[in-house]
């Protein structure tokens, strides 16, 4: 689970479930990110409620703060949980993209190798 995950609420009240549903749903997205990141991980959620003329809108916007980038992820529909879901998908999808780019495995393989021969050589 995210240590440092701070949810908001923008012109609503957050209800237990709905900060239990968020704590569940964007704190376990924490395996996507590298195992150097987690220590300075950072998530703000901000769940606002907009109400126009004929609709009620409800915004999901999820801030997460990397060492090297910081990503921003909004989603309106006219339920909060279903924005919840939606959000956490396209951060799944981000988060995987900066797990491949900044963990980059094959450089640790290749390092890792060299060290094992010049080892054995000695």
């Amino acid at each position: 689970m995210i240590k440092k995950l701070e949810i908001d609420g923008i012109h609503m009240a957050v209800g237990s479930d709905l900060r239990k549903y968020v704590q569940k749903k964007i704190g376990s997205l924490e395996k996507y990110v590298p195992k150097h990141a987690r220590l300075s991980l950072r998530v703000e959620v901000k769940l606002k409620e907009g109400k126009s003329k004929d609709k009620n809108d409800r915004t999901c916007e999820v801030i997460i703060h990397l060492p090297h980038e910081t990503m921003t992820v909004s989603e309106t529909t006219i339920n909060m949980f279903a924005a919840v879901d939606i959000v956490e998908e396209k951060l799944k999808q981000l988060l995987r993209k900066y797990k491949e780019i900044h963990a980059a495995p094959k450089l640790y393989r290749r390092l890792f190798a060299k060290m094992r021969r010049q080892s054995l050589l000695a």
